[in-house]
Parts: C-alpha cells; structure tokens; sequence
C-alpha cells in the first residue's frame, strides 16, 4: 500500500512554485540575452557554446516539467531533469574554461567579455547557481504537495506563459543552429546556409 505524504501549507507550495518560476524565467532570459548577443552583435557562438545553450533549455525544460506537477500525486521528476541539465552545463562549461584559461595565439575567448567575465565562466557560474538554487528549494521545502483540485490559476497562467517563450526560444535557437552549422561541423566564422 502506498502512503501519501501529507499535503503542504498553500503558501509553502505557493512560495516553492514561485522560487520555480524564478529561476525558469532567469534561465530564459540568460539564453535570450546570448541569442541578442549572437543576432544584434555578431557573435556567432562556439560549439560548446552551443552545448551550454542546450544544457540551459534542458534545464528550463526540467522545471516546467516540476511545474506542471500538481496535485498529491506530485515528484521530483522534473528537479531530477534541471539537476542533470545543470551537471551537464557544468561539465561542458568548465571544460571550456580550463581550455581557454591559459591564452594561446590564435585561440581566445569568443565574444566580448560582460562585466568582465567571458561566457563560458558566466556558464560554470550558472550551472552552480542553478545546482545550489535547487538544493537549497529541497532542503527548505522537500516536495511540498498541494492538496487535491487546489491550483492557482495565476501561477498557471504565468508557468504557461513562460512554457510557450521557452518553446519559442528553443525553436529560433535550433533553425540558427541549423543555419550556423548546417550538418556539418560548426564554426564561429559564419552561418554555412545563409
């Protein structure tokens, strides 16, 4: 027989739905600050920026997947996705960072720096944050269950809301990609189709 765990308070799941929200929005807007980065100033992403940039919709993807969770019958399954796309992002940025960390010639950073950090240590700096950030949300919250047929509707809307943009942003990211690299290698030179 399975136990059901207790529900939780309405405003702890309120809060732990917001913390969710926040950092999906935040993870989104992150990707569509490189995107202008790469459209309005030219700079044309590496590879493994590519790699980081799927690594941080992977992670969007987990948390709307945690947030269309509802109900008594809710998991984890979603948090266990943002975790493994944040692992992920780590890896693939710090590996880009201790490839660059001693200057070659002919071989620098891509892009110019934002406030004075390059992107790949930008990335490690994310990918720890979104780790910590859900660490932290299960440490104080555990998995906080509503009860039954309760639902806010404007966290809903806004969860969608925020689904349809990251959907959005992930589909303008793939036909540039195709663009950039068409099905061959990619290159920071140009877009190969255009």
């Amino acid at each position: 027989m399975r136990v059901r765990p207790p529900s939780a308070s309405p405003t702890v799941v309120a809060f732990d739905r917001l913390i969710q929200l926040v950092m999906l929005a935040v993870v989104a807007a992150i990707v569509s600050w490189a995107m202008v980065l790469q459209y309005a100033f030219g700079e044309i992403p590496c590879p493994l920026c590519l790699l980081q940039r799927v690594a941080m919709l992977g992670c969007c993807f987990g948390l709307i997947v945690q947030l269309r969770e509802e109900g008594p019958e809710r998991t984890e399954r979603g948090t266990g996705i943002a975790l493994l796309f944040a692992l992920l992002l780590l890896v693939i940025s710090a590996r880009q960072v201790l490839l660059d960390i001693v200057p070659r010639p002919g071989h620098d950073y891509i892009g110019q720096p934002v406030f004075g950090l390059h992107m790949p240590v930008w990335s490690v700096l994310i990918a720890v944050a979104l780790l910590g950030g859900v660490a932290i949300r299960l440490v104080l919250f555990g998995a906080p269950r509503a009860q039954a047929g309760a639902r806010d509707s404007a966290f809903s809307r806004l969860a969608r809301a925020l689904e349809i943009y990251v959907l959005a942003i992930s589909a303008i990211n793939f036909v540039s990609v195709v663009l950039q690299c068409g099905l061959g290698e990619c290159h920071t030179f140009g877009y190969r189709l255009l």
